[in-house]
């Protein structure tokens, strides 16, 4: 039985690395200049990220004048993510091998699904993706996700010192930072001294 993974905690290190995003030029995490907020998402396709996402969208030019770059990993191969790339203003990774995930102890649980806050979501998120898909809006998600169905979201706010000044462990599928509960993070950590202000 495998032990579960390490979490990170907010002041923790994290090590120095590039990510080669599917679109883009590589990523530096951390980013010596302003904040990363380094989400980890599902399987490519998934309705319930896909609506996330889309919020995180909406609001993308506010965040980035928060001094925030946004970098999103999913467990899917590039060939069954690179569809669902379009429309999305920011870096995005394919982690197959879930090696980041582990990095970061993002896991799997049956609670991902099973979990009756994530029903209301789910239903949502579905109801959602049906209708964009009949409008061509967007691509259904593979019947069998490399890395499976029970993944779990994380999101982590690394400094620019590689240090983490905030993270989360989701409890079932729809459990991520808001757009709000982000931008309230960077503005806690520029009071606290723990990253530059922006100009």
């Amino acid at each position: 039985m495998a032990l579960p993974a390490m979490r990170l905690r907010p002041g923790s290190t994290v090590p120095v690395r590039t990510l080669e995003p599917l679109l883009g030029p590589p990523v530096a995490v951390p980013d010596p200049g302003r904040l990363v907020h380094l989400q980890f998402r599902r399987f490519a396709g998934c309705p319930v990220c896909h609506l996330h996402l889309r919020s995180v969208v909406r609001r993308h030019e506010e965040i980035e004048a928060a001094g925030i770059r946004e970098v999103v990993v999913f467990h899917s191969p590039a060939e069954e993510l690179t569809p669902h790339l379009e429309g999305l203003p920011f870096p995005v990774v394919a982690d197959p091998g879930k090696g980041l995930y582990t990095a970061f102890g993002v896991e799997s649980s049956p609670r991902a699904l099973l979990s009756p806050r994530a029903w209301g979501p789910m239903a949502r998120a579905v109801t959602v993706g049906t209708w964009e898909m009949l409008r061509g809006r967007a691509r259904p998600p593979v019947r069998s996700p490399q890395g499976g169905r029970l993944g779990l979201p994380g999101d982590f706010l690394i400094g620019t010192n590689g240090r983490i000044v905030a993270a989360k462990y989701g409890e079932h599928l729809d459990d991520q930072w808001p757009v709000d509960e982000l931008l309230a993070h960077a503005a806690a950590s520029r009071r606290d001294g723990l990253t530059p202000t922006t100009g």
